[in-house]
């Protein structure tokens, strides 16, 4: 509702918004005075005789003072004409209670003459407190929309920046899949073909079906299943694997952010053994809040530096995709032993 009400505002024709505030100020005054003496009709027409002046300091502060020197930082410029046009305010304002208001609203009274130093001052300090508020309008506006602008700017480099890093997690997924597939048929095995129809599927998931903000939960553990499913049949026996999961309700998450985890664990503790690699998912949504638990045993052939480049691209990937989509909504550990690489993701799943 706010955000229609801002549209709105903006639609209001400029000109339609200051007669509107200038008339609210002589309206205010007007009453204000006119309680004191109860001649309200007077008070309106003093008010209106004195708008002038204080349209002549309002625009020429809010249109060339304040973008010309305040603005730019030029503050000693700024109150040095600010000052002059006060003055020149104050001269006019004193010029029209001289020749307009004393004959017509006070015709028995003598004002005395133009050039009155103290009456000219007393008049400028009539005006400026109307020049402050209109400023302070203006100030807060050009403040408002630097702010709009910086948010806007900023949502715009988050979103390039996660499309970008969502576009890394396609070919990097379908780079590792199309070797599963080789593998295969260089063994000339019977399992190619159902690994060409489920990566036909995972296909059709990763160009049609993920590309919004979120996709349900589900969507995304069938994407994992398939995966699964096709690392078991490019590893057979030697591969023990367990895939347990607890699903509460209808649930909300970012697409491709799951399976990096999933992903780095066989590539971190299948592809480098012959023998008793073992992989355990265990992924549980309860009260909106997901956990996400991928244990896998560890390749001994493997140096340092080549487990570093093998964790690097997917993990480092998704942590921060983690940071730009969830913020503080999420608790990522990381325990790496000599025997086990252990993550555990907790993610509150905003699912409004």
């Amino acid at each position: 509702m706010q955000d229609n009400l801002i549209v709105a505002y903006h639609k209001i024709p400029r000109w339609l918004k200051h007669m509107s505030f200038w008339l609210i100020f002589v309206s205010f005054f007007a009453l204000l005075w006119g309680s004191f003496s109860e001649k309200y009709d007077k008070e309106f027409i003093s008010q209106f005789m004195f708008l002038p002046p204080k349209l002549l300091a309002s625009y020429v502060t809010l249109y060339i003072l304040i973008p010309r020197f305040l603005l730019t930082n030029k503050i000693l410029q700024f109150f040095i004409w600010i000052t002059i046009v006060l003055l020149a305010s104050g001269l006019l304002n004193w010029a029209i209670a001289i020749y307009i208001e004393n004959p017509v609203l006070y015709p028995n009274e003598d004002f005395g003459g133009l050039w009155n130093p103290k009456k000219i001052l007393k008049s400028a300090t009539y005006i400026y407190p109307v020049v402050v508020l209109c400023s302070l309008i203006k100030l807060f506006k050009h403040w408002y929309k630097n702010q709009q602008m910086a948010q806007q700017f900023e949502q715009d480099k988050l979103s390039a920046e996660l499309k970008f890093l969502k576009a890394q997690v396609h070919p990097h997924f379908l780079f590792n899949t199309l070797n599963n597939l080789y593998a295969l048929t260089l063994k000339s095995s019977e399992k190619a073909p159902e690994v060409v129809l489920k990566l036909s599927d995972l296909l059709n998931y990763m160009l049609y079906e993920c590309n919004t903000d979120r996709v349900p939960l589900k969507k995304e553990i069938e994407l994992v299943e398939n995966y699964v499913e096709l690392e078991k049949l490019r590893y057979g026996d030697r591969l023990d694997t367990t895939f347990n999961k607890e699903i509460e309700g209808e649930n909300y998450i970012a697409p491709m952010l799951i399976l990096p985890f999933i992903e780095n664990s066989f590539k971190h503790g299948v592809s480098g053994e012959t023998e008793n690699s073992w992989v355990s998912i265990d992924i549980t949504v309860k009260d909106g809040l997901l956990t996400l638990k991928v244990d896998n045993s560890k390749s001994s052939e493997l140096t340092k530096d080549e487990r570093e480049y093998r964790e690097g691209i997917g993990l480092n990937n998704v942590k921060r995709r983690l940071e730009l989509l969830y913020g503080g909504a999420y608790d990522l550990k990381i325990l790496d032993t000599d025997e086990s690489y252990l993550v555990v993701l907790k993610l509150e799943l905003d699912n409004d």
